[in-house]
């Protein structure tokens, strides 16, 4: 995850090599902050997350003290289409984000699954063509935190299942934002 001093300075990101390959890929954040740096106060800026699905990507954005998380809407996904890369980053640059954070859908044994690598994929071209710092966060059970946070508030999905993703995006954040501090 280099080549933005953004980047470089500790907004988030880290980065995997792929031995085989020799590419650099972004790996699961333990933190938002760069290895061996003690946070006491998380860095200042807005996060942007997003929790990638296969028809829908929810989003979620926190206040600029990284207090904070909100939920920030969706897109809907096109079958067999490109992924939304464009989309995505007109979302973050309209809510001034200044790092993001990207679920990675492992399954439940911790385990990379094909859609993992596809959020690898295009969480390493986001940040290519942003230079912004993009950090992956486990992201398994968020979807069903989300359900059951609006089943005990005797609400319903029907004909929201993308508020149901921005506030998986919104869940995902808030852990990402714990893990800072």
């Amino acid at each position: 995850m280099t080549g933005s001093g953004k980047g470089e300075a500790g907004r988030g990101g880290y980065e995997q090599r792929d031995s085989e390959k020799g590419e650099s890929t972004p790996a699961v954040a333990s933190s938002l902050f760069p290895q061996g740096r003690q946070a006491s106060v998380p860095l200042p800026g807005r996060l942007f997350s997003v929790d990638y699905g296969e028809r829908r990507v929810g989003f979620a954005v926190s206040d600029p003290t990284r207090t904070i998380a909100s939920p920030a809407g969706h897109i809907v996904r096109r079958a067999g289409k490109r992924p939304p890369i464009a989309q995505i980053v007109r979302r973050a640059t309209e809510v001034e984000a200044d790092a993001i954070v990207f679920g990675l859908p492992l399954d439940d044994n911790g385990d990379e699954t094909p859609r993992s690598q596809e959020v690898r994929a295009v969480a390493a071209e986001i940040e290519r063509r942003t230079g912004w710092p993009v950090s992956l966060v486990d992201e398994r059970y968020t979807t069903a935190a989300a359900l059951r946070a609006i089943r005990e508030m005797k609400g319903t999905t029907r004909g929201r299942k993308g508020d149901v993703d921005a506030l998986a995006a919104t869940i995902l954040l808030q852990h990402a934002l714990r893990m800072e501090r």
